[in-house]
């Protein structure tokens, strides 16, 4: 007999949601990735580091012309030089660096502060290393974290706090206040600071994204997580990279070489290549708030009460208005009535808190957000109404 070591974590979400939307032969806005090609750029850089040989195991941090690359980077938008000997690792995906970030950082007995709704990945790990998850429920439609409140969660067992922005599933953002707040939280305490900054180059509105790299007391204490796959439309790729001070930075290696070792080599020096062209990451907020413009432009009139996303590929919609559905329920009955599928939010929740709220991914194309759309213009609120199953 197995004993399971997470006992009560099934298939994801996600993958739930994407199967039912194929057996329904639904518009799929339920799972984050693009439905459009990467740079054809980035594909012949690709292809040119496998006809050069560069094809077999790259060094276990990563390619040093890459780590090379993002301290540049790091060091032109938020002013804090990196070594990239020793400061910079190159992962196997972004959720790769935040598993290994918490395997390493993370032992029996400690507690760690969750904010949820939350990536499904991190509260299983905290789990698996004998961590205890601590959450701290945000509420719709601001989603706002209220410090006050949050602050009396930490004691002397915290050992980490995990921070998303901009976060996904909501499309919230920190501001500066927040940071500076959080800073002052952590000042005179042994808490590291877990930061998923994943899209990091996707916020709206002329904000800019506050990143721990900018606050020096969040820097010296902080493990930032990035992905090339949300930057440059790969996320089949799987690389990202985990920046973080060297003393941190060795454990977190220690745990890297036995999860993965090295990550893919022609990537690698395609991704090196690529970041020299800075456009790509520079416009990449105006190339999807005009996606997110869009999909709300034609959400107008339907009966979906929308709170505009300020970072992220995700929009949420609430039907709180019409249904006291369950969220579950509602997007269930949204692909197999209405042919569309997005994800409840309360499935982000470790308790499932629902609040009548969905979300759906923009990056995709337009005749693909237009026919979405189409269909959710079609819905008859009594089609809703709890029962009607």
């Amino acid at each position: 007999m197995i004993k399971s070591k997470i006992p009560n974590v099934g298939t994801s979400i996600f993958s739930t949601m994407s199967e039912l939307s194929a057996k329904y032969n639904a518009v799929n806005l339920s799972q984050g990735f693009p439905n459009f090609s990467c740079s054809d750029q980035l594909i012949d850089l690709f292809y040119k580091q496998l006809k050069m040989g560069n094809n077999q195991y790259a060094p276990m941090p990563g390619v040093f012309a890459l780590r090379a690359a993002i301290a540049q980077k790091t060091q032109d938008l938020y002013g804090k030089s990196y070594n990239p000997e020793t400061e910079i690792t190159i992962t196997a995906g972004a959720t790769q660096a935040l598993n290994t970030a918490i395997t390493a950082l993370v032992h029996e007995g400690d507690e760690v502060v969750v904010l949820e709704p939350a990536y499904d990945s991190y509260a299983p790990v905290i789990k698996l290393n004998g961590g205890i998850p601590i959450y701290f429920t945000l509420k719709s439609p601001e989603y706002k974290i209220d410090w006050i409140e949050l602050t009396k969660l930490v004691n002397s067992r915290t050992k980490l706090i995990i921070i998303n922005s901009p976060h996904n599933p909501t499309g919230t953002i920190l501001t500066a206040d927040d940071l500076q707040t959080l800073s002052r939280l952590v000042h005179g305490t042994n808490i590291i600071v877990l930061s998923d900054e994943v899209y990091e180059h996707i916020v709206f509105d002329g904000n800019k994204h506050e990143s721990v790299i900018s606050y020096p007391e969040l820097a010296e204490r902080s493990v930032v997580i990035s992905s090339f796959g949300k930057t440059y439309h790969a996320t089949g790729w799987k690389v990202g990279y985990a920046l973080a001070p060297e003393a941190i930075m060795k454990e977190f290696r220690k745990i890297h070489q036995f999860q993965v070792f090295a990550v893919n080599t022609p990537a690698q020096y395609a991704y090196a290549e690529f970041m020299n062209n800075k456009s790509q990451y520079l416009e990449l907020s105006d190339f999807y708030q005009q996606k997110r413009d869009y999909f709300l432009s034609l959400l107008e009139g339907s009966p979906f009460t929308v709170t505009p996303s300020y970072g992220t590929y995700f929009q949420l919609l609430s039907y709180a208005g019409f249904s006291t559905m369950r969220d579950t329920d509602f997007a269930h009955k949204l692909v197999t009535d209405y042919g569309v599928a997005s994800v409840p939010v309360s499935e982000f929740y470790h308790d499932k808190y629902d609040q009548k709220v969905l979300r759906f991914c923009f990056a995709k194309t337009n005749d693909v957000l237009e026919q979405g759309v189409e269909r959710l213009l079609k819905i008859r609120e009594e089609d809703f109404v709890p029962g009607n199953l």
